[in-house]
């Protein structure tokens, strides 16, 4: 299999079966030419009505397979479910809120294949226009350049929830609570070549946020630390092995 979408959820019943018609619309197409492809919804300790809808939705959709987390462990944790889960060679994620949007997927897919960089583990999207209130946008742009500035990943965006990842790499990845807001660097950590790609970004129509924007600011700040710290002690050994003459 080529192609895996994980997307996390929490609390986000409204949006669950909206977007899975959405990704199937955007993939379902034979011009893309990516083979057969499965859907990964990773419910993290929902409190309202997601598991009746994905249940639900597994009866409409043979390509879904939904994982539940007994309790909530937060978005990096399930995304991590999503990716030791998935078969896909590549793995595209997608926000559960219905703000990315899926027909933005052949897009990364299409930058991938026109990269041609045996090195190439991640595409990442940033969102140019975003459709959120104007405190969320000013403490994302702080945050974006203070991260720039320290880590140098060369990513305007690294917030934005469409990324595009090749499996191999997502298991080589250091596992730690926030660890996804910081994957254009951990995978250059790890010897792997990122590009952005420009994506669009839609209001959101159903639910709340679950998500405030001080506690996050604030949580970076500390995570950031951690991963210069990883990022000054990464080890890429290089080693030839010997032939018998």
């Amino acid at each position: 299999m080529q192609l895996s979408i994980v997307v996390p959820v929490r609390n986000e019943a409204e949006n669950i079966l909206p977007l899975l018609a959405e990704i199937h619309a955007a993939l379902d197409g034979a011009h893309l030419n990516i083979g057969d492809f499965e859907v990964i919804y990773v419910d993290d300790g929902s409190s309202d009505a997601p598991p009746q809808r994905l249940a639900e939705a597994l009866a409409r959709y043979a390509r879904l397979r939904v994982l539940v987390h007994r309790e909530r462990y937060g978005q990096s944790a399930a995304l991590l479910t999503g990716f030791r889960a998935a078969r896909g060679e590549w793995i595209a994620t997608l926000d559960g809120d219905g703000q990315n949007d899926p027909a933005d997927i052949p897009r990364l897919l299409a930058a991938r294949d026109g990269a041609a960089r045996a090195e190439l583990q991640l595409i990442a999207g940033f969102r140019k226009n975003r459709k959120d209130v104007w405190l969320k946008r000013a403490a994302s742009r702080l945050a974006n350049g203070v991260r720039s500035r320290l880590l140098g990943d060369g990513t305007p965006d690294t917030g934005c929830g469409l990324k595009l990842i090749a499996r191999a790499a997502c298991l080589e990845l250091p596992v730690f609570n926030h660890m996804h807001r910081f994957l254009p660097a951990l995978v250059q950590r790890g010897g792997g070549a990122t590009i952005n790609v420009e994506v669009s970004h839609r209001p959101r129509q159903r639910g709340v946020s679950n998500y405030g924007v001080l506690d996050r600011l604030w949580i970076g700040i500390v995570d950031l630390a951690g991963v210069l710290w990883l990022k000054r002690r990464a080890l890429r050994p290089q080693a030839t092995e010997l032939r018998r003459p």
